[in-house]
């Protein structure tokens, strides 16, 4: 039965290039508990561990938790920034593959910029109407009444 590698003291898994979930989420400005989420959800693979049980990180780990970090500043949903992360793992994807996601993507933004001005163009309106007095008569009350 083959033995498990011998799990590293922390002090020697940083001499040789690991990082703890601290400097990693230093070093990502993400937070060690997004961190482990990610890990939880399979977006990162497993972290090593210290004989102690701390989590270590690769270069490589750390890259992908900033490969996800950009995604979600764009919008990207953690669905969407699996399927990509599957994509950036392929070497042999076609890009038109990713540039679909990408297109698709900005579509429901569009979309949803659209609603989202269409929601303010109607409380401008209601707060234009609204005398905003000592009176109790209130049309923005009035229309989310109706």
């Amino acid at each position: 039965m083959p033995r498990k590698a011998p799990r590293p003291e922390l002090a020697d898994a940083k001499s040789q290039g690991f990082h703890n979930i601290g400097e990693a989420a230093s070093l990502t400005a993400v937070s060690a508990k997004m961190i482990r989420h990610y890990e939880s959800i399979d977006l990162i693979p497993e972290a090593g561990r210290t004989f102690a049980g701390y989590r270590i990180y690769t270069d490589n780990d750390l890259h992908r938790i900033r490969f996800i970090k950009r995604a979600r500043t764009l919008g990207f949903s953690m669905k969407e920034i699996a399927n990509l992360l599957g994509l950036w793992d392929d070497r042999a994807r076609a890009s038109a593959d990713v540039k679909k996601l990408a297109r698709q993507h900005a579509q429901a933004l569009g979309e949803k910029i659209a609603e989202m001005q269409a929601m303010q163009r109607t409380l401008e309106e209601l707060a234009r109407r609204c005398h905003g007095d000592a009176r109790p008569e209130c049309p923005i009350l009035d229309d989310l009444a109706s």
